[in-house]
């Protein structure tokens, strides 16, 4: 494929979710800036991270994927990168001991600008305005001028990427990752009275680290304890960012998607002839492609073959995304489509975008029970046909923002109002997305005694 595919071929089909800049000139200009900006991520990367999620899908390694919905320039801080490294590292830890294998981490993060929106077009007291797209494409303060696409904002796209990537390579190998640490973070959540049920497994793992120290394995013996693999992934949504980023490999001779080790291709934007999956097919990055209800088994056959038709391992991630409730009526017919096709894919869950409503206090909101419904819907689906759940897929933050309804912090309707700062759909909290990593891990822990007891 990267003999005869050209990182431009995609400018040939049809543009769908991407903005019409006003200024072809200014476009042009930022366009030949950014190709001349060192790529985000480098190829070594890439084929380790391809390599980990071909262990995902054979089930020797698990997949947690999570971050914001939609970056914003304006809440960009490092603390915020902190804290949700912080918080993906907990649920590692809690999932590792869950499923007894190795768990393979990516960030929604460094990359996550441009956002699809389900209309062109919004109305607010009887003004219509263009919809906001992400902050790499214009802003949302609802007012005429904020939102007119400007291209010179993926070169904000791009410092911020860079930087974020910079503290989080020093955050993943300078110690700050160190299991220990990870794990004390996590016995402050189930201190509380409402998290009592999740203690027990939390001195569970503090009895194997402890059993670890006595043997001689510690963070100074041993630099794998210190130190965690992280990485970056994206909605590849905005193809002049993309495009510009993608440079040939020296080693390999392939191209290489620059701006983050995985790219993904949202549920409104994966027609088989369209500009995202053509991008998409000639880049030698992990690719994910989202499944919702509309996704037929032909369909899906034709993307498979099209994205990985050399049927490579890790190459292919397909993230399920069905609602609360509609799992098995969806999930079995694309996973006898994989089987009859031979394909080797990673089944990852998203049960955030199919379990939105508006709450009674107007907003915007998943309640976790929806959530946890879909995850153990995804799992027990898998069960009955025999294949890997391989992974989650998470919007979540490390702040304490008040997004997402219930939990055992439950968050009310009322609250919602108190810290809702999403700038697109609303995020699991910390104490949410550490709670949902005990709950999978419950089921990720059923599973390694079922394997077991095959064995």
């Amino acid at each position: 494929m990267a003999q005869t595919w050209s990182k431009t071929d995609w400018r040939n089909k049809e543009r769908i979710q991407m903005p019409d800049y006003t200024d072809p000139a200014k476009l042009a200009a930022v366009e030949a800036e950014l190709s001349r900006y060192p790529v985000l991520v480098f190829a070594g990367e890439a084929r380790k991270l391809k390599a980990q999620l071909g262990a995902v899908s054979r089930g020797e390694a698990f997949l947690l994927q999570g971050g914001d919905c939609a970056e914003s320039f304006e809440a960009f801080s490092s603390d915020n990168i902190r804290d949700t490294f912080k918080v993906m590292l907990q649920m590692a830890m809690v999932l590792t001991y869950g499923a007894k294998v190795p768990v393979v981490k990516i960030g929604r993060m460094a990359g996550q600008f441009a956002k699809p929106r389900s209309a062109p077009t919004e109305t607010v007291d009887g003004m219509e305005l263009p919809s906001y797209r992400g902050d790499i494409i214009n802003e949302l303060a609802f007012t005429p001028e904020a939102r007119i696409p400007d291209a010179s904002k993926m070169l904000r796209a791009y410092t911020q990427a860079a930087a974020t990537l910079n503290l989080l390579r020093a955050f993943s190998k300078g110690g700050y990752a160190d299991i220990h640490q990870v794990h004390a973070w996590t016995l402050g959540f189930t201190e509380g009275e409402q998290a009592k049920e999740y203690r027990e497994m939390a001195n569970r793992i503090q009895d194997s680290l402890d059993f670890m120290a006595s043997a001689g394995l510690t963070s100074e013996t041993n630099a794998e304890l210190s130190s965690v693999d992280f990485y970056t992934s994206h909605e590849a949504l905005l193809l002049e960012y993309e495009e510009a980023l993608t440079r040939i490999d020296s080693t390999s001779g392939k191209w290489l998607a620059g701006s983050g080790h995985m790219i993904w291709i949202g549920d409104r934007t994966r027609q088989p002839d369209g500009a995202h999956v053509e991008f998409c097919k000639g880049v030698m990055n992990p690719i994910g492609l989202k499944c919702g209800p509309t996704m037929t088994s032909g369909h899906l056959k034709a993307l498979m073959q099209t994205l990985n038709p050399e049927n490579e391992p890790g190459r292919l991630t397909l993230i399920a995304r069905f609602g609360a409730g509609n799992v098995g009526e969806h999930l079995p017919r694309l996973i006898k489509a994989v089987q009859e096709e031979g394909a080797n894919v990673v089944w990852t869950c998203d049960p955030m975008h199919g379990n939105t409503i508006k709450s009674a206090s107007g907003y915007k909101t998943r309640p976790f029970e929806s959530v946890l419904r879909e995850v153990r819907e995804f799992f027990a689906v898998h069960k009955a046909e025999g294949t890997i759940p391989g992974g989650v897929h998470f919007e979540m933050t490390g702040a304490d923002v008040t997004e997402c309804t219930g939990g055992v912090r439950a968050v009310t309707d009322e609250d919602l109002s108190d810290r809702y700062h999403t700038a697109c759909d609303p995020r699991l909290n910390a104490s949410q997305s550490l709670e949902l990593a005990f709950l999978v891990a419950e089921e990720l822990s059923d599973r390694a005694q079922a394997n077991r007891a095959a064995m």
